[in-house]
């Protein structure tokens, strides 16, 4: 263990008091403990500070301190039902220990979606209402969170039982008082907060504001939306850089969250939603009025309630009652129609909040936050004999719609190939299904190619179909597929090393055939084969046959010198992959194997990453198909130098 590190372990007591049972996770700060309180015979949570290395040493004093802060803030916010209840703060051996409220059952946010998903919208909102409070009653005291991210939201079961009905903020680690006059307990030339999640100004060096932890809960509430950060990259520097210059990746599954998202991502925090605007349009997503012409949003649908995964096309389902049951009993909210009001794409009216006829803008207009709302008008009671009017044409309109469906669908209707006679397709691509490609032109990406089904694990599999999404017409597929099928693939794109978005799009004779819908696909960018499923498709345990299907930041377990597994970050791993490095066009895979390790340790040291120099040094996989397809890429992973595992929340 690291130099001045306390010796944990369990079974130990901290100040004759707690027993430590077993280790919950790892933050920033040190280690969180399940432990028995000996006097008072329960359980609680103990944080434990850590000191990874002995240049930290120098910081022990004001790291001592800020923990002191941490239980100070959190201890004020006492009793706030979203907020991890403090209870106390100690030292033991010349260092911190903060007692806190044990939460059984607890999932963070980051994850939860990590193990099923997105959340619906409507969801979303609960989180988003229940965080913003415990926010605002820290700002009412003078308190800045600075670190708002989904890994300091933990949602846990209520006393019903009903899980993930509770909310807590947790982790005032680097909280702070600005006009508290309390000492600052961080360097200043050290940024404070999680890059991705920190606000443009925060990340300009700007003091801490409410607004600033108004940004953080945005990138949040985005993240549980779409699955992934608005402004995720490869690196903390990257991830900081898209904050302060780009714009947020374009939402997909947002519905009704998708204006309020825009205004809380606004860079300048003077145009940005306040916390009282933010909170009645959240409360407006959650119990909106009613008003005309209400559509159900498929997108706001948990990718669970009737898909294989979150990017399947969405369908629209049965009226849901209170809750909808997951595959394993447990109960998750599921938002009704009355409850999403956005339309889905494709359809006549914007994503827009509030919705037309529901009253003003929560937020002002005319700032990037989306059009103006339409003009308000009085509902007029109406005539019975009008109603039954409009009752008898609607029914008119589904009985014809419903024998235009049955003629539209007989058998062999568009039977034949759906995406034409080139692809050679007889039946729709499914989300999930594995294929090989065959280039007519003998060039890759040039014309169209003759697609086959394949197993995943075969040695003809060139791709996968990562996402498939429902087109207005056969038109509007050829004339925006590519693209939405580049945006719906980007993020697995650039986390893998050689492949490209293809777009499988319906033909107008094959449209109906194809369920009306274009499929998404990631090829390998030289025609040759992947070995295995790609992005989320793939299973934790995979064991790796080739490095065309690692991808960045994946975790793995070396099982030999030649053979590797995926496992989950949240837990203890061998190694992390950081990037992809090009060996020269001379060098023979033998010579590659011999020199990659060390290449990789001069051209991706894995300081540039995050990690601590001196803790972590570079590894290396090599793949016979980077050298069979010519593009010579290996794969550059950070291990730890004194061959231990890395841990939970490490970079």
């Amino acid at each position: 263990m690291a130099s001045g590190s306390p010796q944990s372990g369990v079974g130990r007591v901290i100040a004759g008091r707690y027993l430590l049972l077993n280790q919950l996770g790892s933050g920033g700060m040190g280690h969180v403990w399940l432990a028995h309180d000996q006097r008072l015979a329960c359980e609680v949570a103990l944080k434990e500070i850590v000191f990874r290395s002995p240049g930290e040493d120098g910081d022990r004093s004001a790291r001592v301190a800020r923990a002191r802060a941490e239980a100070r803030h959190a201890a004020g916010l006492r009793g706030h039902p979203h907020v991890v209840t403090v209870h106390d703060v100690l030292e033991h051996e010349g260092l911190p220990w903060i007692v806190m409220e044990y939460v059984p059952g607890a999932l963070d946010l980051h994850a939860l979606v990590t193990q099923r998903g997105p959340l619906a919208p409507a969801e979303c909102a609960r989180v988003g209402l229940a965080v913003l409070d415990a926010l605002t009653a820290g700002h009412e005291r003078g308190v800045m969170h600075r670190d708002v991210k989904p890994a300091n939201i933990l949602l846990a079961p209520d006393r019903a039982g009903s899980p993930y009905a509770r909310v807590l903020l947790t982790d005032y680690g680097i909280s702070v008082q600005p006009d508290g006059g309390e000492t600052r307990y961080t360097q200043t030339s050290v940024l404070v907060g999680t890059a991705g999640y920190l606000a443009p100004e925060r990340a300009q060096g700007g003091p801490p504001t409410a607004a600033a932890d108004l940004f953080s809960l945005g990138c949040t509430l985005y993240y549980a939306v779409e699955g992934y950060g608005p402004f995720d990259r490869d690196t903390g520097l990257a991830a900081l850089t898209a904050v302060v210059l780009e714009e947020p990746r374009p939402t997909l599954r947002a519905g009704a969250l998708e204006s309020l998202l825009a205004a809380m991502l606004t860079k300048n925090p003077v145009h940005r939603i306040t916390a009282e605007e933010a909170e009645g349009a959240l409360s407006a997503i959650l119990t909106p009025q009613s008003h005309p012409r209400t559509q159900f949003d498929p997108g706001s649908e948990p990718p669970w309630a009737g898909g294989p995964t979150h990017t399947a096309a969405p369908r629209v389902p049965e009226p849901p009652g209170p809750s909808q049951s997951h595959a394993n009993g447990s109960q998750w909210y599921a938002p009704s129609a009355a409850q999403e009001s956005s339309a889905a794409p494709g359809q006549e009216t914007p994503a827009t909040w509030p919705p037309p006829g529901q009253g003003p803008s929560p937020w002002p207009t005319g700032q990037g936050y989306g059009p103006p709302p339409a003009t308000t008008s009085r509902r007029r009671p109406r005539h019975r004999a009008l109603k039954a009017v409009l009752a008898t044409a609607l029914g008119l309109a589904l009985a014809g719609g419903g024998a235009w469906y049955a003629m539209a669908y007989l058998p062999g209707k568009g039977a034949g190939t759906p995406y034409g006679e080139v692809v050679g397709l007889t039946e729709p691509l499914k989300d999930g299904d594995c294929v090989d490609a065959d280039w007519k032109t003998g060039t890759p990406f040039t014309g169209q190619p003759g697609l086959k089904v394949v197993s995943c694990g075969s040695n003809d599999n060139e791709g996968q179909v990562m996402a498939v999404f429902e087109a207005a017409s056969a038109d509007a597929a050829r004339a925006g597929g590519a693209a939405q099928c580049a945006q719906r693939t980007e993020l697995t794109s650039s986390r893998l090393a050689s492949v490209r978005s293809y777009a499988a799009i319906p033909t107008v004779d094959g449209f109906d055939a194809a369920g009306r819908r274009v499929a998404c696909l990631l090829l390998d960018a030289r025609g040759n084969a992947v070995f295995g499923p790609l992005g989320d498709h793939r299973k934790l345990g995979t064991r790796f046959t080739d490095t065309a299907t690692m991808q960045k930041r994946d975790c793995l377990d070396a099982l030999s010198d030649e053979s590797a597994r995926l496992v989950s970050c949240k837990g203890p791993h061998k190694e992390k992959v950081l990037d992809f490095l090009k060996m020269g066009l001379d060098k023979t895979l033998k010579q590659a194997r011999d020199e990659s390790t060390e290449a990789c340790q001069r051209e991706m040291p894995p300081n540039d990453y995050g990690h601590d120099p001196n803790v972590y040094k570079s590894s290396s996989w090599v793949g016979e198909s980077a050298w069979q397809s010519g593009t010579h890429l290996v794969v550059c992973t950070a291990i730890r130098k004194d061959g231990g595992t890395m841990e939970r929340d490490e970079p």
